[in-house]
């Protein structure tokens, strides 16, 4: 809908996001090269005639030295290439009319042609009041646009500053594949001068928006350069095959008995997600949340780097997964088999979560997306149990044909203490259930459910 903070004035206390376009540009690039844009109709006063347009167009160029609300052009960042669109607040509050538009369609079609990411530096109020819904419709113009790139596998970053609201944020913000934001931003499909009045102006900053799964991170201005190039490379450069499963942290002999096996996987000694992470990857970037109001601290995705090369993966960390969690890592799959990324899991859950909240969040919905986004996926996928394997909630993550076990894991249909309560058996039966469950490493390289234990 169209902000009428499109036009606000400056924030009194500026945050460290509310920049001009170019001092946006210089935060992540020495050298810009402005692309070609068409011309406008010269209609006068624009396409709904809207008496002293023309006026205000011509003072905010005066102002600002820009011709329209948003630039765009070419660059490197970190010594990688890309598409940068850069906004201009103070130009109409970086609004969207019908020559931004043009503007921005230039910059996906150059991205597409060259085979490069398209980087969005955000900072608007919306759509344009004084071209009606000719300026709301550029937005189906802009989704257009972006879905074209996500078919030719092209990734889109949205770096969002001070402020971010209406249709900008809903299309290429909240759409790109992943989001940064500058601290204090404000950020939210509302602006400030048409929420309701009784509204938690904290859900419409960036943190809040990290906190309710919209936001991958927050990034300080003199990190962003370095942060924004990492995430370049990260999503650019794939490595090849599947990727080769981790080597086990803990406990390198196998376990004697079943309820040894279990007893191991609930060790709170027991090396946990972090620590695989760490010692596969070179450096990592993480994704956040699962873009429906969403995080669960429980599942670790993101991208790292191995050798050179990019991985994505989505870990366990060994608590009751979430459905955020599920909606979060099937998030991340898709991602990564639409840049033809390998994907790594890795598996440590008790179980889905299973209270009433998790069921009124749409467990089962959740769960099945996960089972979903694996079956589908184009690229190799690796997994590694490294802790507890509970049911289908760790099954989800599981890759059907490449799934392989730590020494101190288990993977089981169900926990031996569900089973002895299901099977109306006396708690003193649990460890010789754990047994009868075959549950340990071995026992599932012997089922052929795991390719094989991993040695330390």
């Amino acid at each position: 809908m169209p902000d009428p903070s499109s036009n606000a004035p400056a924030s009194p206390s500026p945050t460290p996001g509310r920049v001009s376009a170019r001092a946006a540009l210089a935060l992540v690039t020495a050298d810009f090269a402005e692309l070609p844009y068409p011309h406008g109709d010269g209609r006068p006063d624009g396409p709904l005639a809207w008496a002293g347009y023309d006026s205000a167009r011509a003072a905010a160029t005066e102002r600002t030295g820009e011709s329209e609300s948003v630039i765009c052009g070419t660059a490197t960042v970190a010594g990688l290439p890309a598409v940068l669109v850069s906004f201009e607040f103070r130009y109409l509050g970086g609004s969207l009319g019908e020559r931004a538009g043009d503007r921005l369609e230039v910059a996906y079609a150059a991205a597409r042609e060259r085979r490069l990411p398209l980087v969005s530096l955000i900072a608007t109020g919306g759509s344009r009041m004084q071209e009606g819904m000719v300026a709301l419709r550029q937005l189906q113009r802009v989704a257009a646009q972006s879905a074209l790139n996500r078919a030719a596998g092209l990734p889109q970053v949205a770096v969002v500053r001070d402020p971010t609201t209406g249709g900008g944020w809903a299309t290429l913000g909240a759409g790109a594949d992943v989001v940064l934001a500058l601290p204090g931003t404000q950020v939210g499909f509302a602006g400030s001068r048409v929420r309701p009045p009784d509204a938690d102006p904290a859900a419409y900053t960036a943190e809040g928006q990290l906190a309710a799964g919209a936001v991958d991170a927050i990034v300080a201005p003199d990190r962003l350069s370095a942060r924004l190039g990492h995430w370049l490379r990260l999503l650019t450069t794939p490595a090849t095959g599947a990727p080769e499963p981790p080597r086990a942290l803990g406990e390198a002999a196998a376990p004697a008995t079943g309820w040894q096996a279990v007893r191991r996987a609930r060790s709170p000694e027991r090396p946990r997600a972090e620590a695989y992470l760490d010692a596969y990857f070179d450096s990592r970037e993480p994704i956040s949340g699962d873009r429906c109001g969403g995080t669960d601290d429980g599942m670790l995705c993101g991208v790292g780097l191995r050798a050179g090369r990019a991985v994505a993966y989505a870990a366990q960390t060994g608590t009751p997964t979430r459905p955020a969690g599920y909606r979060t890592a099937a998030r991340l799959v898709r991602l990564a088999d639409r840049l033809a990324l390998p994907v790594l899991t890795l598996i440590d859950t008790p179980g889905a979560a299973n209270d009433a909240a998790a069921e009124r969040a749409g467990a089962g919905a959740a769960i099945a997306d996960v089972f979903a986004a694996v079956a589908a996926a184009r690229v190799p996928l690796t997994s590694l149990v490294i802790g507890e394997g509970g049911s289908g909630g760790a099954l989800a993550l599981a890759a059907p044909a490449n799934t392989w076990a730590a020494p101190d894991s288990y993977f089981s249909v169900i926990a031996p203490e569900a089973a002895a309560a299901i099977l109306k058996r006396p708690h003193a039966d649990v460890p010789a259930l754990a047994e009868e469950l075959r549950l340990r490493p071995q026992d599932l390289v012997e089922l052929g459910v795991v390719r094989g234990v991993v040695p330390a």
